[in-house]
């Protein structure tokens, strides 16, 4: 249990590093499911030691929840990139209205 456990803290460390060093905003999408995954890991780790079953419903439901979120995520990547020829996060601030 212990390693699940600092496995998921690694993993998650480290998307929390990737997104407040990174300017990238694909690679700022990569983080944020990186962290993601290290909770869902988590929630599953407990539920087989635990002999339950419930929380891999919100694993079911975190990973729903991903899935839109890249979706929706690429989408306005790809059009920062057409607007602005880069993938800078910085450029969001020149899309104010």
């Amino acid at each position: 249990m212990e390693f699940y456990v600092v496995l998921s803290t690694i993993l998650f460390s480290i998307g929390a590093f990737g997104m407040l060093i990174r300017k990238n905003m694909i690679i700022l999408l990569m983080c944020i499911e990186l962290m993601l995954n290290s909770a869902n890991l988590l929630l599953v780790a407990f539920s087989s030691y635990y002999g339950s079953s419930d929380p891999q419903i919100f694993v079911f439901f975190t990973v729903v929840v991903a899935a839109a979120e890249a979706t929706i995520g690429l989408s306005i990547i790809i059009m920062a990139y057409r607007n602005s020829k880069s993938t800078d996060i910085s450029l969001f601030n020149n899309l104010k209205g």
